[in-house]
């Protein structure tokens, strides 16, 4: 498994903050790797969906749980990537502490590209963080 963090400090509140990062559906418009999401159910804060992949256009199944104002777990429950990506939020004063933490691996045939991902996740996460620290601070 590749274990990938990630965190900035955003200066605005955890409620600004959760307004932004909560909305799920929106996920494409920071993060790049996330070319296109199809919800398939939703029950209480637990959402089921597909999202498609910038790599190789790659289909994926994801439980996305919502823990208000504390994290966001979305485990890849089918597909080419399997683990979970976890974004914590944590207050800091009138600021905000965003923490994005993968773990996570290439299935089958493909397992042996983890480590040449794990930079482009990296990079990809660090790019999608930012954006999101620049859309609150606007």
């Amino acid at each position: 498994m590749a274990t990938i963090e990630v965190e900035i400090e955003i200066n605005a509140t955890i409620d600004k903050v959760w307004d932004v990062v909560s909305d799920i559906d929106n996920e494409p418009k920071f993060w790049k790797g996330t070319k296109e999401i199809k919800n398939l159910s939703k029950d209480g804060n637990i959402v089921n969906r597909e999202i498609t992949i910038a790599f190789r256009d790659q289909k994926c199944l994801q439980e996305v749980k919502l823990v208000p104002k504390e994290k966001i777990e979305a485990k890849f429950t089918k597909g080419i990537l399997k683990g979970e990506k976890i974004i914590y939020l944590t207050a800091k004063d009138e600021k905000t502490i965003l923490n994005t933490v993968w773990d996570i691996k290439l299935t089958g045939m493909m397992s042996m590209f983890t480590g040449v991902i794990k930079k482009h996740i990296k990079s990809g996460t660090e790019q999608a963080m930012q954006s999101i620290k620049e859309e609150i601070e606007r």
